[in-house]
């Protein structure tokens, strides 16, 4: 990590069952599997994701294929550093570095992928990506500040909110609600972009929250 001495913040609701079923499977990866090659498989899946969010205009059964992508997604991006610390191979700077910058990038691939579906407008996605990405760029400043490398919020962390997307995806591909929506100031929203605008509002708050909250951690006088 760019700060090694960071505490981590992991609280997410899979957590404990997810960090054993990953180092399980590193255990058992071949050796010509590196955590090189898992990093940049989560990211094609990332890349595959948004294109077939994009053919689920075209035939809605391609949203099976994109939830597909989204464990593709975590297994490269969950298991590329449990690799690297059953192997004792880490470089925590260099891993740092890459992982986040791709993850970056991974983010604007799930929300423009959203924003690209049948479902849901890319204006709500986008809104979406903005929180998502305050509260990421808010975790780095608190690793490197703070000492303090926070994974989830509200008890969600990047494998809950790929579980939460697949859930969207198959939701839809079933149809319960119809053709249901709500009328707000005029205008009528589909269930799907009112439930994605309450959570970029949510993301929105969490991140602001956080900026207050942990401004207070900061020392009155000098902070050398």
């Amino acid at each position: 990590m760019g700060n090694e001495n960071a505490k981590r913040i992991q609280t997410s609701l899979l957590n404990s069952v997810e960090k054993k079923v990953l180092v399980w499977l590193a255990m058992r990866m071949p050796k010509w599997v590196t955590s090189d090659m898992l990093t940049w498989l989560g990211f094609a899946a990332a890349v595959a994701y948004a294109v077939f969010c994009w053919l689920a205009n075209e035939n809605v059964n391609y949203l099976w294929l994109s939830s597909l992508c989204l464990v593709l997604n975590w297994f490269g991006d969950a298991l590329d550093g449990n690799l690297a610390r059953v192997r004792n191979t880490q470089r925590p700077k260099y891993g740092f570095f890459i992982d986040h910058s791709i993850d970056a990038l991974t983010t604007c691939l799930f929300c423009i992928g959203l924003g690209l579906t049948p479902f849901m407008s890319m204006n709500i996605a986008l809104f979406i990506m903005i929180g998502y990405l305050s509260l990421s760029l808010h975790t780095y400043i608190c690793t490197m500040t703070l000492g303090e490398f926070r994974l989830t919020y509200a008890s969600l962390g990047p494998t809950e909110v790929r579980l939460i997307l697949i859930l969207i995806s198959i939701i839809y591909i079933y149809n319960p609600f119809g053709t249901w929506s709500v009328k707000i100031f005029g205008k009528q929203w589909s269930v799907y972009d009112f439930a994605g605008s309450i959570v970029a509002l949510a993301l929105g708050i969490m991140y602001v929250v956080s900026v207050i909250t942990d401004a207070r951690k900061f020392p009155k006088g000098n902070d050398k």
